[in-house]
């Protein structure tokens, strides 16, 4: 598979197909999705809430990243997915998909883009780090990293 047999787009998924996305991802996330949530309902929400930067071969979503966009005070999103069919990982697809997401924020004039992740995923953390995230704050198995896009606020790095 080459990386150019690839279309990547804004907002297309239905329901559906987030959710078999999220099936065939399952066992990618750390921990595992299903058991963290109700993925149907997941699926759902990001479909309904989500702004969905997705990656396409043929009539396959390979890669999904769902962010929340809200209307805040401080003009933080949040990233609640990133996922990459098996097969498709180590293709530059993530960081693609991480920086069209970047990209969407800058044009949107977000402060800052957040995401969780869990304590153990080292390659996850490893990538976000490399595209500029930095740890921000703990929460249990969580490690909540954030990304600056107006730097006026303090990161857990430098307080």
């Amino acid at each position: 598979m080459e990386t150019a047999d690839l279309a990547y787009r804004i907002k297309t998924a239905n329901t559906q197909e987030i959710l078999e996305h999220l099936k065939k991802c399952d066992h990618s996330f750390q921990p595992i999705l299903t058991k963290r949530v109700n993925i149907e309902e997941y699926a759902r929400k990001i479909f309904d809430r989500a702004i969905t930067f997705e990656a396409w071969h043929g009539r396959i979503l390979v890669g999904l990243l769902a962010a929340y966009f809200s209307n805040n005070p401080e003009r933080s999103a949040f990233i609640t997915n990133v996922s990459v069919l098996e097969d498709f990982m180590g293709k530059g697809i993530a960081s693609r998909l991480l920086n069209e997401c970047k990209e969407y924020a800058l044009q949107e004039n977000f402060g800052e883009i957040r995401l969780e992740v869990h304590k153990v995923n080292v390659r996850a953390i490893g990538l976000y780090r490399k595209l500029s995230f930095v740890p921000y704050e703990i929460r249990e198995d969580f490690l909540i990293m954030r990304l600056a896009l107006i730097d006026n606020q303090k990161s857990f790095d430098n307080p």
